[in-house]
């Protein structure tokens, strides 16, 4: 199956769950010439992609897992083939990472579903790349439910499944880009990761502005959000987007897996003036660096019935009539290595998966805001602005366009909505961090 396929149909708001999911219970093949070592040899040189299709972990999730070849199955192997925290840190010239022993900051993310193993998943991820432990007992790992209280029990293996695998992405992410933040999981129903009738995504909206709020209240000084509903111009979801605005604290949300999309549908809450919209960057290597490009599906475009982004300047804002433009700044978000071992639907036996989209993007520039330290002077993306020169590695090569989605032609009428180039793009934002002076 290619990957183009699966998009095209993956964004249904109905049975998307449960079609992928039970597709994952057919027996797999064997891996044959498929070895760590040749996978890993296609990420570095960009190809994967092309060899492999993906699975969307859930309706609202922004998050992809890479499939066996010529199947439905996560591609699931015994040692990482992804990138990994070493190489994400190489990538962005991030500051070597201290002890761990002076918590400096804490990032939180909005979660769904039990995920009973969440903690030592944690653990061996953390523990390959030489990042510090951070444990429920040392007070570094703090799960709980949308109230704040212990976390949810496994109720239902599919959904609790499709939970962890996007769980284990963000809190991979948090910790790849802050070994030494405080992580805190705030799970909201796994059910509002399933899509349905406007009331029920109302709810779930609503949720996740809860979840929000929890997670401030215990600690957080930088909130992801790795979900996507659709764009609703409703009073009501207008209401519960103003539960997002929280000066002082950096809300960063996916700007979504769809590409360039038309005028007001972009996702929420993305497209909210004070939240980070986070992009997605491709990283194939190149002789001993990489080469960095726009992740061809990292969501992007305007919202009329918002005011542009906090701190943008007039020309972002003006490629929207003077509304809100997305993304604001990327992180990579294509082949990164992920562990998790909970799988009591599917019954995976090895525990490293490739993710992608921009659900990796959202954690990862929370955990640079948390660690960055700055984040009093916070409010939406305006520090984004606003940083130093030098403080982003502009992205020039990509494009989110494709006749394919049926959207109209960007690069007729506003070219720098769909197609990187020096400067802004509604592709990347402002580029990839480069290192921590613009947090």
């Amino acid at each position: 199956m290619s990957r183009s396929r699966f998009r095209r149909g993956r964004h249904r708001a109905l049975g998307v769950v449960a079609v992928t999911l039970l597709a994952l219970l057919v027996p797999a093949p064997a891996f044959g010439a498929e070895s760590v070592a040749s996978l890993r040899d296609q990420v570095r040189a960009g190809t994967l992609d092309s060899t492999h299709g993906s699975l969307k972990t859930c309706d609202w999730c922004m998050s992809t897992l890479v499939t066996a070849s010529g199947t439905d199955r996560p591609l699931s192997t015994d040692g990482p083939v992804g990138w990994g925290a070493d190489d994400l840190a190489a990538a962005l010239h991030l500051p070597a990472q201290d002890t761990g022993q002076d918590r400096r900051g804490t990032v939180a993310v909005i979660t769904g579903g039990a995920y009973p193993s969440e903690e030592s998943d944690l653990a061996a991820y953390r523990a390959r790349y030489g990042l510090p432990p951070c444990t429920v007992a040392s007070g570094c790992l703090k799960i709980t439910d949308l109230d704040g209280g212990p976390p949810p029990e496994p109720t239902d293996a599919r959904y609790d499944e499709a939970g962890a695998n996007e769980t284990s992405l963000d809190v991979d992410m948090a910790s790849a880009s802050c070994p030494s933040c405080r992580i805190i999981d705030v799970k909201i129903p796994a059910e509002d990761a399933i899509g349905g009738p406007v009331e029920q995504i109302r709810k779930a909206m609503g949720d996740l502005a809860h979840a929000v709020d929890t997670a401030i209240a215990l600690g957080a000084d930088a909130v992801s959000m790795s979900f996507g509903f659709p764009n609703d111009d409703s009073p009501e979801a207008q209401a519960i987007g103003r539960r997002l605005d929280h000066p002082g604290v950096a809300i960063v949300a996916s700007s979504g897996d769809g590409g360039f999309r038309a005028v007001n549908r972009i996702g929420w809450p993305s497209n909210l003036p004070w939240v980070t919209a986070a992009g997605g960057v491709r990283l194939p290597a190149e002789g001993n660096g990489f080469r960095l490009m726009g992740w061809p599906w990292a969501g992007s475009g305007c919202d009329t019935n918002q005011p542009g982004a906090f701190g943008a300047p007039e020309a972002v804002s003006a490629l929207c009539g003077g509304h809100r433009a997305t993304a604001d700044v990327s992180a990579v978000s294509e082949d990164i290595a992920v562990y998790r071992t909970y799988a009591p639907y599917t019954q995976q036996t090895n525990p490293w998966n490739i993710g992608g989209g921009t659900s990796m993007s959202a954690p990862f520039i929370a955990g640079l805001y948390a660690r960055g330290g700055h984040t009093a002077g916070v409010h939406g993306p305006n520090t984004i602005y606003s940083a130093p020169s030098g403080a982003f590695t502009d992205i020039t090569i990509g494009s989110n366009y494709s006749q394919q989605t049926g959207e109209p032609n960007c690069l007729d009428d506003a070219p720098a909505l769909c197609k990187a180039g020096p400067g802004w793009d509604g592709l990347t934002g402002v580029g990839l961090p480069n290192g921590l002076s613009g947090f």
